[in-house]
């Protein structure tokens, strides 16, 4: 219990949960402490079930069935059990002893209970418990044998409809249906443990059938049909390992599963976890049938990935390409999977080759401002390391001219810096900037590259001028001014009056913060310049037009403003 703490509760649940949670710790009743777990109930708008796992693997954990928890949320009820657990340190030695101490009674009066007694149990629990006499039900049909009992339990299992308003299932139920349908998954895995995995197989797949139409009428926000598809695939995994069915069916169900015979993504089954049971006969059908799909349907995405599963698990490096090669994507990136696979099997000369094809079909065109930019990362650093400088270089001016971002500026800068060519590449981008920039004056969509590009190169003066003759956003300006303060503090302070001016019309914290920091600047401004009497009449003006925002008094008088 060493991880129960007051930090780690704070940690998990967050300040806001956690101060929330204290607020609850009358609410906690029926607490239950076993080995390394303790349960309660939760009493807020609803009662709520909480457990808290004391010494997991992870360290302190817990659910709640609340809306907040039922996310993954450490929830304020987790907070309010495990404040409540920790004032009860003490006495947790004596309630865990005393909870093995019960479940040892019960097990020797169950023990010593005659059949005749045990059947009464049994009988008035299935009378009182409805989901434990559906599944009591469906272990007798399964040891009947009786395929057609147990298969029409298994429909009941997965129909939605005591679930639905309207044939839907809202968020609500959405995790009572999942239980239920959890037991048509136990019901085949124990038709796998009684020796009937042939059965299994069959039912298996009819489940995953009816658990895909299910699922379009279910809010399943909280993944939990997903789990049970997972775990359906597990018991079909399961019962064709016992069962060893016709390696050559297997293998065309596998791969009509993988292409959209069941269209799901609920039971995400891969054909390799059957290589052992398909054996050589049964992997080579599963081959021929994917080649023959995929030859069918070049850019199918199952087909696809299908074939790029098998490719690679028969480090076939060449099929691999093959299967992306034959739906290159026009931006590119194809082209840099297929580099990465080359790179990967020690054939960097071919995965060149295939970076610079990437790039040669868009080259000189503007479609190279959509070339995805990891490829020509991948083809710069590539040329850098072959000492082939210039080409790097003149693809970056290429990638500028069509994609004239500060990114691509300084990316060619970097470029230009290392081949020792940045002055005349320079002037050669900033041209092309500048243009923009004129063809953007008076543009309501922001200011020009142009501005960032020459403030990222700290040529202060030039940004100045040309957002005097070009324009420039307001961001941009202030920082010009920071920057400019201390050698040009009036026309600073021309800025920083003009932006003040509009936040005066406004309200908020965020904005009264805003304006006072730039009082501050223009405070600075005529320190610079002596001319203070001139601030302390616009101050003084200024705080008896906004008098009413007490908030920004009160942050003014903070600065000493």
């Amino acid at each position: 219990m060493r991880g129960l703490t007051e930090a780690n509760l704070k940690m998990l649940a967050g300040t806001r949960s956690y101060e929330r949670g204290l607020g609850y710790l009358d609410a906690v009743s029926g607490v239950e402490v076993g080995d390394g777990w303790v349960t309660a109930s939760v009493h807020g708008t609803e009662r709520y079930e909480v457990e808290l796992v004391l010494d997991g693997p992870g360290g302190l954990s817990g659910e709640c069935d609340c809306p907040y928890g039922m996310e993954g949320n450490f929830c304020k009820h987790l907070v309010a059990l495990g404040l409540t657990v920790l004032a009860q340190r003490e006495s947790l030695p004596r309630q865990r002893m005393a909870a093995r101490d019960r479940a040892q009674d019960l097990d020797g009066w169950l023990s010593a209970l005659s059949k005749d007694a045990l059947l009464a149990l049994v009988r008035e629990q299935i009378a009182e418990d409805r989901q434990l006499r559906r599944r009591l039900e469906l272990r007798a049909a399964s040891a009947r044998g009786d395929l057609a009992a147990v298969r029409a339990r298994i429909r009941d299992l997965l129909d939605i409809s005591p679930f639905a308003q309207y044939g839907y299932v809202e968020y609500a139920d959405a995790r009572a249906y999942a239980d239920q349908a959890g037991q048509a998954v136990s019901a085949i895995g124990a038709l796998t443990g009684s020796g009937r995995a042939d059965d299994a197989i069959t039912l298996a797949r009819e489940a995953m059938k009816l658990l895909v139409d299910a699922v379009e009428s279910v809010d399943d926000s909280d993944g939990w049909l997903g789990q049970v598809g997972a775990d359906l695939a597990a018991a079909h995994l399961e019962a064709c390992g016992a069962a060893r069915p016709d390696p050559v069916e297997l293998a065309r169900w596998l791969v009509g599963h993988a292409l959209g015979d069941v269209d799901d993504g609920l039971t995400d089954i891969d054909p390799l976890d059957y290589e052992e049971i398909l054996g050589e006969e049964g992997m080579a059908v599963l081959r021929k049938s994917a080649v023959e799909a995929w030859r069918g349907n070049r850019r199918g995405w199952a087909e696809k990935y299908l074939m790029e599963r098998l490719a690679k698990a028969g480090g076939d490096v060449d099929a691999v390409i093959a299967v992306h090669a034959a739906d290159l994507s026009p931006n590119g990136h194809t082209h840099l999977v297929i580099a990465h696979e080359l790179d990967t099997a020690q054939r960097p000369d071919e995965a060149l080759r295939w970076a610079e094809r990437g790039i040669q079909d868009r080259r000189g065109t503007c479609d190279l401002a959509v070339i995805d930019t990891a490829l020509v990362d991948y083809l710069c650093d590539r040329y850098a390391q072959a000492d082939r400088l210039p080409d790097a270089v003149a693809l970056r001016r290429d990638h500028f001219g069509a994609r004239r971002t500060l990114l691509a500026y300084q990316q060619l800068r970097a470029a230009a810096g290392a081949a020792d060519c940045w002055p005349a590449e320079r002037e050669g981008a900033l041209a092309l900037l500048r243009a923009d920039a004129e063809q953007q004056q008076h543009s309501r969509y922001g200011g020009p590259v142009l501005i960032d590009a020459l403030l990222d190169d700290k040529d202060t003066d030039a940004a100045w001028q040309a957002a005097t003759e070009t324009g420039a956003h307001d961001q941009q300006w202030l920082t010009l001014a920071d920057l400019a303060r201390a050698a040009r503090p009036a026309d600073a302070l021309g800025v920083y009056r003009r932006l003040a001016e509009p936040l005066t019309k406004q309200t908020g914290n965020a904005i009264y913060e805003q304006l006072t920091s730039l009082l501050l600047s223009i405070r600075d401004c005529h320190r610079r310049l002596g001319t203070q009497d001139e601030f302390t009449t616009y101050l003084t003006a200024l705080r008896a037009d906004q008098k009413r925002k007490r908030n920004l008094m009160r942050l003014l008088d903070q600065h000493g403003l």
